[in-house]
This record gives C-alpha cells, sequence and structure tokens, in this order.
C-alpha cells in the first residue's frame, strides 16, 4: 500500500480531480489487472490506446485513473490525474511503487544495434567473478544474482523492470546491467531509472518497420544518453560512424573505447581463432575465449565498463579470461566430420557480416563457410534482400530458410530475401523452407575444414508461425546431427 500523494511526488501534472490523499493497494497499465483500491495508468500504445479501458478499469474498482485526456464521464469516487505523458509517468510511478531500486544499485545500461546482449551479460558475470552480487536484464534472460527469470521483450515494462531492481535490492545486489533498446527508449520504458553508466555499441539498419526512419531509430537511441546524469559515465564506440554524436548533448562523464584509434579504452587483436582470442586492452594482453572483431569491441566495452566502475585493473584482466561466451552468441560445435558448425543470434545485415567475417579471418581463403539463414516475419522488409546479398558475398555456399515467420508466409520472405541476389549466386544458393531440413542439408555438404553458420535465433528456443509458438532451438538440432554422426562413424 502506498499513498497516493507519495506515488505521485516525481510525476509532472497537469490537473488533478479528486483527492490525493488516499491509499494506493496497486499499480497497473493493465485494466484486467485491475483490483479494488488500483491505481490505473492509461497508456496509448502501438496498435491499443489505454484511454478506451478507463471505463472497465473504474468498474473494476480502480481508485485513481493517470490519463493525457479526461474520460466523457468522471466517476465521484475516483482520482482523476491527467498527465502531459501517460507513459512517461508511468516510470516513475513504477519506480516510487517500487521505492525507488535503480537509485539504491549500481545500473549500467548497453544500447545499439548489435551487441547489446553480450555486453550487458559479460558486465554482469564479471561483478560476480569479482565476488559482488549483481542482476541482469537481457534478451536472453533476467537474473536476480543466480536465479533466473523468463524475459519477454529486450527491454521490459517499467513495472517489470522495477520489480526485478527491487528483487536485486532484496537479494544483496549491488549492480545490475541491463540492455536498453531504442523501442524501450522510445517508448518511456526507462523513465525514473536512475544509470550510474550508459554504453553505446554500433548503430546499423534495425527495426525501422517501428521507427520508419534511420533518423528516428537514431534518435532513440540517443536519448538514453541524454538522459543520463551528470555523475554518471557515457562510454561510445569511437570507431562507429555515429559514435560521438550519442555524446553530443549528454551530461554524463564522457569516455571512448575502440579497435582503430587513440581513446580512453583501446583494444587490439593480437590473434584470433575459432576457439577464442588473444585481445590487448591497453597494452595488456588477455586470453578470451571469444571470436571476431564485433566480440573485441564488446570486450573492450566491458573493460572500459569495469574500470569506470571502479574495479582493480588487474582483477578484471584476470577475471576477463575467464568468461565464456553468451547462449546462441557464436556458439560453436565441433562434428566428427571436422567442420565446426556456429549458431549465432545475427538478425541484421551489420551483424551477419561481423559473424562472416569473424569466422574468414581465422580460416582464410582456403576455408567453406555455408550459410544459413533466413528473416523474421512483420518486421523490416527492406533489410531481407541485403542480409541474403552479405551473406552470399561471404560464404561458398548459402541456404535460404524460414526464421520466425510471424503471421506472413515463409515462402514469400524468402522470396524478398532472394532479390538481394545475382545471377551467380543464385547458383550457389539453396531454397530450403523448413529450418530443421536446412541445417541438415548445410551438415551433408560440410566437409573437413568447412564452417556452417546458422544465423538468426540463436539462444530461441522457439519459431512463432501464425501466433503460435513452436519449440525448436538451432543448438539442439546441431547437437542432434552430430550425435548422429558420432553414432554412424562418421
Amino acid at each position: 500500500m502506498k499513498k497516493l500523494n507519495e506515488l505521485l511526488a516525481p510525476v509532472q501534472t497537469v490537473e488533478i480531480i479528486g483527492s490525493d490523499d488516499k491509499m494506493i493497494s496497486g499499480l497497473t497499465s493493465d485494466s484486467r489487472q485491475v483490483t479494488e483500491g488500483t491505481l490505473f495508468v492509461a497508456v496509448p500504445g502501438v496498435s491499443v490506446d489505454g484511454h478506451r479501458f478507463i471505463p472497465m478499469a473504474v468498474e473494476k474498482g480502480a481508485t485513481a485513473v493517470v490519463c493525457q485526456q479526461l474520460p466523457e464521464d468522471l466517476s465521484t469516487h475516483v482520482t482523476y490525474i491527467v498527465v502531459p505523458s501517460s507513459a512517461l509517468a508511468l516510470g516513475y510511478l513504477a519506480s516510487q511503487w517500487w521505492d525507488n531500486p535503480s537509485r539504491k544499485l549500481h545500473l549500467v545500461g548497453v544500447t545499439g544495434t548489435n551487441g547489446k546482449t553480450t555486453t550487458a551479460t559479460l558486465i554482469y558475470e564479471m561483478a560476480r567473478l569479482l565476488g559482488h552480487k549483481a542482476g541482469l536484464l537481457s534478451t536472453v534472460c533476467n537474473y536476480v544474482d543466480d536465479t533466473a527469470y523468463p524475459t519477454g521483450h529486450t527491454t521490459p515494462d517499467p513495472l517489470t523492470i522495477n520489480e526485478l531492481l527491487h528483487r536485486m535490492v532484496e537479494a544483496g545486489c549491488e549492480y545490475a546491467a541491463m540492455e536498453v533498446s531504442s523501442h524501450a527508449a522510445d517508448q518511456q520504458r526507462i523513465a525514473g531509472l536512475r544509470f550510474e553508466g550508459g554504453i553505446f555499441t554500433n548503430l546499423t539498419r534495425d527495426h525501422l518497420d517501428y521507427h520508419k526512419t534511420f533518423e528516428a531509430y537514431l534518435a532513440a537511441k540517443k536519448k538514453f544518453f541524454d538522459l543520463l546524469p551528470a555523475d554518471a559515465f557515457a562510454l561510445t564506440n569511437a570507431d562507429d560512424k555515429v559514435g560521438d554524436v550519442m555524446l553530443q548533448n549528454t551530461r554524463a562523464r564522457r569516455f571512448t573505447y575502440s579497435l582503430r584509434s587513440e581513446a580512453d579504452f583501446r583494444g587490439r587483436i593480437v590473434e584470433s581463432r575459432l576457439d577464442g582470442t588473444l585481445l590487448s586492452l591497453n597494452g595488456h594482453e588477455v586470453e578470451l575465449l571469444f571470436t571476431g572483431k564485433f566480440n573485441a569491441y564488446n570486450l573492450t566495452a566491458v573493460y572500459g565498463a569495469c574500470i569506470l566502475l571502479g574495479w582493480n585493473h588487474d582483477d578484471v584482466l584476470r577475471e576477463m579470461s575467464r568468461l565464456v561466451p553468451v547462449a546462441g552468441r557464436f556458439q560453436a560445435f565441433h562434428s566428427p566430420k571436422g567442420y565446426t558448425a556456429i549458431v549465432d543470434y545475427a538478425h541484421t545485415p551489420d551483424a551477419v557480416v561481423n559473424v562472416l567475417n569473424a569466422i574468414r579471418e581465422v580460416i582464410g581463403r582456403q576455408g567453406e563457410i555455408i550459410t544459413v539463414v533466413g528473416a523474421g516475419g512483420n518486421r523490416d522488409k527492406g533489410k531481407r534482400p541485403i542480409m541474403a546479398r552479405e551473406a552470399a558475398a561471404r560464404s561458398e555456399r548459402l541456404i535460404l530458410t524460414s526464421d520466425n515467420p510471424r503471421f506472413e508466409e515463409p515462402e514469400e520472405i524468402l522470396r524478398d530475401m532472394e532479390e538481394g541476389l545475382d545471377e551467380e549466386a543464385r547458383t550457389r544458393t539453396l531454397h530450403i523452407t523448413d529450418r530443421r531440413q536446412a541445417i541438415r542439408t548445410a551438415a551433408t555438404l560440410a566437409s573437413k575444414g568447412s564452417v556452417i553458420l546458422i544465423a538468426g535465433k540463436g539462444h530461441e528456443d522457439y519459431q512463432e508461425i501464425k501466433g503460435v509458438k513452436h519449440h525448436f532451438d538451432d543448438r539442439e538440432v546441431v547437437r542432434e546431427i552430430i550425435a548422429s554422426e558420432s553414432a554412424s562413424g562418421r
């Protein structure tokens, strides 16, 4: 239970109709969850406007309603709070409801197109390796110390975020890392949170089905840094073309990391293999179980964040060597036939390029790469032909297959991808809609020294088809194939 006027303390209001001196028993933006004494926040959504459900919320016992426009009929026993932005208000209300947990943690946010999950997860892992209790909010899984909680969106809604942060505080966590998606920044899901640091990884084409333009996508990412407090740190990738843009209006302390130029935190690849990298960090060499330039960037960012959080430099370097790749991120499986299968979450053109370049750097021009890739349905269609073109340019064989078609027909998605291929590339491309069969075909085609890249789903253990999630895990399929090969003695 909380007093309404206490909850409203940090919220900008336009008008309050009714008494704010009443007890609130619950807080929600979902009218289905309203019970007697609830504060209901009517948020305009992407597809549904929460203002439509104010009458239902009042009928179910809501004591107060936060809204941007008053309903036509006002109930005399309900307090109505008019605000400029319900989404913004929900963030601050959620923080107040859970006693502002972000202010009791050293919270680091990571944003960018690629590398968010790996960077946030490794900061969480580093905190634990260095003896601290920590939490994680990520695409793969949410963690409160070592207790896992399932995840939905890359960045959850404000109530879920603050509840999980509150659980971290209750569990004695000192640190927390979280992915900050462009959707979350644009929809005010991080409003009311106090970050100690922010990290920018990179920016390439993605989510244009939502943001419509690259400029709007950039602005959503930049918004996170614009809102950082003056005593926080802002760490940006100096090698990305918009890296400096992210820091233009931030009040936070500014730092850079780079693999190519002078920066506060400088990484340099000394040696790269499929099973690891020797990386120099500010002149100190460390052996890491990660492959590829994109991972070198992620690890340099992690190194910088660890130092900016005040952790001992020598301890940081020692523990970084113990880090292991995130599930479904450049996860390698070795076949008795002598080929290597790599499962990776790469689902944007830039991510596919990064992973394939990393493989090519290790195996050289003599090795064969077979790429299995698709594209998600009901998402940015413009990236489909680009992904196919980039994959074909960096692979000897290409197999186009289904990803998460959602409510589209898989065949139509593959036809969109094929539009990016020239005649020569089409001669090296197979079209196999069934993803399991596509992976099996790649394994059949592979020979000793080949590398199969299975891109797009990574850690996901489902395929979403016509609104239903069917169990499917690329890693399970690869393990089954390798087990079969071992059993047959091939």
